[in-house]
């Protein structure tokens, strides 16, 4: 079984995202897994929100500890809560962020960074990332198919939207793929 967990603040759509890459991830061929952990439920309050993948039915209904993969949607977060708590060796770290890292990553974990924030306003005209960040990590991790993504914002979103957000994600998508060639 493959975990993510996606940190954010409420109003980011984190919980979309999470259930947007477990549709995908469905539609790939993969038992999937979405699901939230509330705190304070107001916007900008810290949220997560889980993914699990495996090959078989999943069975398991806890909280992700120990997670294969971390989507940042916010990197100020990172100075208030320990986003990188229990990422497995091998795992990959996904942030938003315009600016250089200057956090400790756990050795042997890849980050990834990425200003989801300007592709959205770009694209969709509001700082919203998530689609941006669920394109990033279909590049990062092969985790979903980016036509599958297609599909899943296709099926949640009207015409119009659904485009704005394929295009943000399809741009990231690409910026990770190119940085990683």
């Amino acid at each position: 079984m493959r975990e993510l967990r996606i940190h954010g603040r409420g109003g980011q759509g984190s919980v979309t995202a999470a259930e947007l890459i477990a549709v995908a991830a469905f539609e790939g061929g993969v038992f999937s897994q979405a699901f939230p952990a509330f705190g304070v439920e107001r916007r900008g309050a810290p949220v997560q929100a889980f993914v699990r993948f495996d090959d078989r039915k999943i069975r398991l209904r806890s909280q992700v500890y120990e997670p294969d993969y971390i989507i940042v949607q916010d990197s100020t977060l990172i100075k208030d809560v320990n986003v990188f708590s229990g990422v497995k060796k091998g795992g990959i770290v996904i942030v938003n962020t315009e600016k250089a890292p200057d956090y400790q990553v756990p050795e042997g974990v890849k980050l990834i960074t990425i200003d989801a924030t300007s592709i959205a306003l770009k694209v969709i005209g509001l700082p919203i990332t998530n689609t941006s960040l669920m394109g990033a990590f279909a590049a990062a991790t092969g985790e979903i198919k980016f036509d599958a993504l297609r599909n899943a914002l296709y099926h949640r979103f009207p015409k119009e939207l659904a485009e704005k957000n394929i295009e943000a994600a399809r741009q990231a998508f690409e910026h990770v793929k190119g940085a990683a060639a």
